[in-house]
């Protein structure tokens, strides 16, 4: 079923469509010289359309339309109330005029929607009520007001007088100048006798029973609003005072001559229409992530330490330093050009003919017709990240290097050193050496960017990031290829030495590539993805931080190599893991992930100031499950040692250890209720797989003690019978004619197919075909399965999960239903990107790939079923 978008995205969407927004597009084309759109106001624009929460006021007269009158014939620009209405639209922006007519005829002339918060008398009347609210003593002193107009300046040539709820109006705009001078001092005149506030605003004269509060009303607006930012535009004196409360980001314009407190001036309404329009261009844009590359087209690079996310036209969009859940450098894919990027393109612009991986490498090469980008992370020292960008070919190249730290909230500067572009300002060192480049360097205040061209027909030119090296390299590019041949032969020397199976090899090699891209090889970790909130739901709240060593995820992971014939990530993973445990009160109270490091998390925090992957909000840093109770996790590890030694062929004192603890753990809390898997953020209940995990962790244990004449614990056996027993009984809904997700669940959940594939229950057993068939029935759609259907506490919905797709496939395998294993996995190898990569899940009505990509899971699993396959071919 289709993903829908957040509910204020789908109405924005749904407005914003109804608008003639390309009228707004040309309005902003077109040419209008001495307008006061000067690059500063349109650099300043560009970071308040950034703002998490916009409040976007302005006065109405003389700002909103030409000039002020009494009739229709000042309705708004036309431009103008389009972007205002169309502002108003966008999620967390607001729209609002604060005018000195009165709200019921500001209403009536300016004809503006719902949407736009109208206040009227200088900011006093938030609502029609507050015309009946007065005294009569006040309606006494208004009438004494307009009869002393009357017989003074009413017969003035041009003159006409206008009664308000809390004024009395002296419209000059037809006098003559000297007439305006004489109606002036004489309205002035009698304002003072009578003790009312005189108040020029543009050509009208007000004479008004409560002082000027446009200030008033716009930090009324602000607060109840929310908004983190303003900008305020105006014509007249009382627009002076709303302009004073303006502080931070916020932004004030003076439309037309007069003195000011604003830092930017218009020449007329129609150049504030235009700044409207430009406003709305720069936020929609931010705030829906404008013409966002599908996931699945992104390729990563990785050197066991670092990596780095790059678009189809190698753009390096996600890149963090120094570890993989620090501040990001380019942080494109969640907040466009402003988040940091590093592009190479043609000067000549011309279609990209084709990205690819080089034969058995995690390096990537981008074609042009007349430019190739070849990128890739060499192996550094820990703590040093080194990207290298080699440009060849016979055209000329425009380079364009943007970093933004700290998901762009750290300001610096940039400077050219020779041939070293240095960022300076940083907690770390960050250098270019771009030797033959020549740059040059722009700041808007807080972050430099350089922009250079190079000619390539003089010979290839080699651009080396290197961030946290403190000691200086040589400007030297002669040696790139030796590097880059050397960085090649290790993988390709990995890859050689794999058993690959005879389904899909070239798919299942690339799945490798990236499952060892994803190990931390200095510490044994081993993440879920390198990215961070990338939409399970475009415009949804389902958006969470992979950037992590789950311990299932990571057994899995190590698992899956083990399975291929590479041991190595799963011992440095096991070593990681005794380390957490030597520093842990019991292998019971193991969190479900650590840092890379081994540490726990920090709390989950939300960056504000990054939009998130096609207006996905929140961008989220950290992950609270790291809180939670999931006591599967002890199954999959058990899983990996049984494998690990069944491999070898040995099994070390310390691997049997882990085991010993991981039986312990199941013996201490099996018998408790937990998150689960899938770690919804509510009360824990008793879950199915995961009681199937825990007896998987005590019968891997058993068999392992078997194999390698061990000695195992007495309780192991009859706990594992016990939790069986239990589970067969307990996980069974009568209604479903499935196991489900938890004890007294009716609710169907795709890891219960675990009960078979595990081995806990015979995958003859009508129940197991039952629940197969369930899973099938209730959560497939076309080429994915979901997790499941249930609330789970969170706003949204989410696309299928390739993993839980490769569940199914195992399961029809299992029962013989091989045509539709074959048939689904089929449908699986069409979802690749062009690369090979996949994200983590599959939206089918939407045809959109969702999740952080590329995710561990779904490479494991097409692992997994590809052998699978394979194995059942040779049977």
């Amino acid at each position: 079923m289709p993903t829908p978008l957040n509910q204020s995205l789908a109405d924005s969407a749904l407005l914003t469509k109804s608008l003639p927004l390309g009228l707004l597009r040309a309005f902003v084309q077109t040419d209008a010289a001495d307008d006061g759109l000067t690059p500063q106001l349109l650099a300043e624009l560009k970071i308040l359309a950034r703002t998490p929460g916009l409040l976007v006021a302005c006065n109405y007269g003389g700002t909103l339309c030409a000039a002020e009158g009494i009739s229709t014939e000042t309705l708004p620009l036309a431009s103008a109330a389009i972007a205002l209405r169309a502002l108003a639209a966008l999620p967390n922006t607001h729209a609002a005029v604060i005018s000195g007519r009165s709200l019921r005829d500001l209403a009536a002339v300016s004809r503006l929607p719902a949407e736009v918060h109208l206040v009227g008398s200088h900011g006093a009347e938030f609502d029609m009520g507050y015309a009946h609210s007065l005294s009569l003593a006040t309606e006494s002193v208004l009438q004494q007001a307009h009869q002393a107009l009357v017989e003074t300046v009413g017969a003035y040539r041009g003159i006409s007088i206008e009664r308000k709820p809390v004024a009395v109006s002296v419209h000059t705009r037809s006098a003559a100048p000297d007439i305006i001078a004489l109606a002036t001092r004489q309205a002035s005149h009698i304002a003072e006798e009578i003790g009312l506030h005189f108040i020029v605003d543009g050509s009208v004269l007000d004479l008004s029973v409560v002082e000027p509060s446009k200030a008033t009303a716009m930090e009324h607006l602000r607060s109840v609003l929310g908004a983190s930012a303003a900008l305020y535009a105006g014509d007249a004196s009382s627009d002076e005072l709303a302009m004073a409360t303006l502080r931070g980001p916020d932004m004030a314009l003076r439309v037309g001559e007069g003195p000011t407190l604003a830092s930017h001036r218009l020449r007329d309404p129609e150049s504030f229409a235009r700044v409207l329009a430009i406003l709305f261009e720069l936020r929609r844009a931010w705030l829906f992530g404008e013409d966002a590359v599908g996931l699945e087209r992104h390729s990563m690079i990785g050197n066991g330490s670092s990596t780095a996310l790059i678009t189809p036209d190698a753009k390096i969009c996600w890149m963090s330093h120094p570890l993989p859940d620090s501040g990001s450098l380019f942080a494109h894919l969640l907040g466009g050009d402003a988040a940091g990027h590093f592009s190479v393109e043609p000067v000549n612009s011309s279609q990209v003919l084709g990205q690819r991986y080089v034969d058995s490498t995690m390096i990537v090469e981008t074609r042009w017709a007349d430019v190739t980008v070849t990128d890739y992370l060499e192996p550094a020292p820990e703590g040093i990240t080194s990207l290298v960008r080699v440009l060849s070919g016979t055209g000329r190249a425009r380079i364009v290097f943007a970093p933004r730290p700290d998901y762009a909230n750290a300001p610096f500067s940039m400077e050219a050193r020779g041939a070293e572009l240095h960022v300076v300002g940083t907690a770390d060192p960050i250098i270019l050496l771009a030797p033959g480049v020549t740059f040059s360097i722009t700041s808007d205040g807080r972050h430099g960017t350089a922009a250079g061209e190079v000619d390539l027909r003089e010979g290839p030119v080699v651009l080396n990031l290197r961030c946290g090296d403190t000691e200086s390299q040589p400007a030297v590019p002669d040696d790139e290829t030796g590097r880059r041949s050397a960085v090649a032969h290790h993988s390709r020397r990995w890859v050689h030495e794999l058993q690959m199976p005879g389904v899909k090899p070239s798919l299942v090699r690339r799945s490798a590539l990236v499952l060892r891209a994803l190990v931390h090889e200095p510490t044994g970790a081993v993440l879920a993805a390198p990215t961070t909130s990338l939409p399970e739901g475009i415009g949804g709240t389902r958006n969470w931080d992979y950037r992590y060593c789950w311990l299932r995820d990571g057994s899995m992971t190590v698992n899956a190599l083990v399975d291929l014939g590479s041991t190595a990530e799963a011992e440095g993973f096991l070593a990681w893991l005794t380390r957490i445990l030597a520093h842990a009160p019991g292998p019971e109270w193991l969190h479900p992930l650590y840092s890379v490091t081994g540490a726990p998390l920090s709390t989950e925090a939300i960056i504000e100031s990054l939009p998130g992957y096609a207006g996905s909000r929140p961008v989220r840093i950290g992950n609270a499950a790291d809180h939670q109770v999931q006591l599967d996790v002890f199954g999959p590890i058990a899983e990996l040692i049984d494998a690990l030694s069944a491999r070898l062929g040995v099994l070390s004192d310390a691997h049997w250890e882990l085991m010993v603890q991981m039986a312990a753990a199941v013996l201490a809390r099996w018998h408790e209720a937990d998150h689960g898997i899938w770690e919804a953020r509510r009360a824990p209940r008793h879950h199915v797989y995961t009681k199937v995990m825990c007896w998987v962790a005590l019968d891997r244990a058993l068999r392992t003690a078997a194999r390698h004449g061990r000695e195992p614990l007495p309780a192991w056996e009859s706990t594992a019978a016990m939790i069986r027993e239990e589970v067969l009984r307990e996980g069974w809904d009568e209604t479903a004619s499935s196991y489900t997700v938890a004890y007294d669940s009716p609710d169907l959940d795709a890891a219960v197919l675990h009960i078979g594939l595990s081995g806990l229950l015979d995958v003859d057993d009508p129940r197991f075909l039952s629940t197969v068939t369930a899973v099938e029935r209730e959560l497939r759609v076309g080429p994915t399965v979901f997790r499941y259907r249930y609330d789970d506490g969170l706003p949204g919905l989410e696309g299928g999960f390739h993993i839980c797709t490769t569940w199914l496939i195992e399961a029809y395998i299992a029962v013989g239903r091989i045509e539709e294993a074959w048939d689904l996995f089929d449908q699986l190898v069409n979802l690749f990107g062009p690369t090979g990569l996949l994200p983590e899940e599959y939206d089918p009505g939407t045809e959109t790939h969702l999740g952080n990509h590329p995710q561990a899971y779904s490479h494991l699993g097409f692992i997994r079923c590809a052998r699978l396959l394979d194995e059942h071919q040779k049977n």
